[in-house]
């Protein structure tokens, strides 16, 4: 019940921005040029949808992840983010795909100009590697680290926070050693694929700050 009255309350103050705004008074945007409602609804959903997978990109790599790691035991955390991850890269998905087609609506390609051209391609790379991760690269991710965990916990390790205890153990045990090297490429692979979507976002930010009126 508590997410269901945040989520209406959002849709709330979503509706009244939109009553209130100057096109739903009969207004002109600058330079006495009407613009049509679908492109204003385009425009918010791009607008709304992007800055959402830009701000949970943001959060969620650089600061609730390392938040957790540190303060987590490491067993909880991984459990947690296998939880979290299908649902990040879910919605962070879903808002691409929305920003790419509110993009590509309102900047048709054969029209479009160079720099245009560039930022759908910038989305679209957001997008591609955000379902990469969802489909390939964390289903793979979370298979290997309950393993990995198994066999962590045969030797009583995992429940303490931080790698110390697993290093220690890997040193005599081959096969957690082995196991470590196979989860550190899988997840170097989904945190690469992490990164290159969050860059892409943020060079779409450069292009949308040129855009803005303040």
């Amino acid at each position: 019940m508590g997410w269901l009255t945040r989520f209406l309350g959002a849709v709330a103050f979503l509706a009244v921005g939109v009553i209130f705004s100057p096109e739903s008074f009969g207004s002109k945007s600058d330079g006495g040029n009407s613009t049509s409602k679908l492109a204003i609804y385009l425009k918010l959903a791009h607008l709304l949808c992007y800055s959402t997978a830009f701000g949970t990109a943001l959060w969620v790599t650089f600061i609730g992840g390392i938040i957790m790691f540190k303060n987590l035991p490491r067993h909880q955390f991984g459990n947690l983010q296998s939880k979290m991850f299908p649902a990040y890269f879910s919605m962070v998905g879903i808002c691409c795909a929305v920003s790419v087609g509110s993009f590509a609506y309102l900047h048709p390609w054969k029209s479009s100009s160079t720099a245009e051209k560039y930022q759908l391609g910038f989305l679209l790379s957001a997008f591609a590697f955000n379902l990469a991760n969802l489909l390939v690269f964390t289903p793979m991710t979370i298979e290997m680290m309950k393993q990995r965990h198994k066999v962590e916990r045969e030797s009583n390790i995992g429940e303490e926070v931080g790698w110390s205890k697993n290093v220690e153990v890997a040193k005599v045990n081959p096969k957690l050693k082995a196991m470590n090297k196979k989860f550190g490429m899988i997840h170097g692979l989904s945190s690469l694929a992490n990164i290159m979507s969050f860059g892409s976002l943020a060079m779409h930010s450069w292009y949308l700050a040129g855009k803005l009126n303040l």
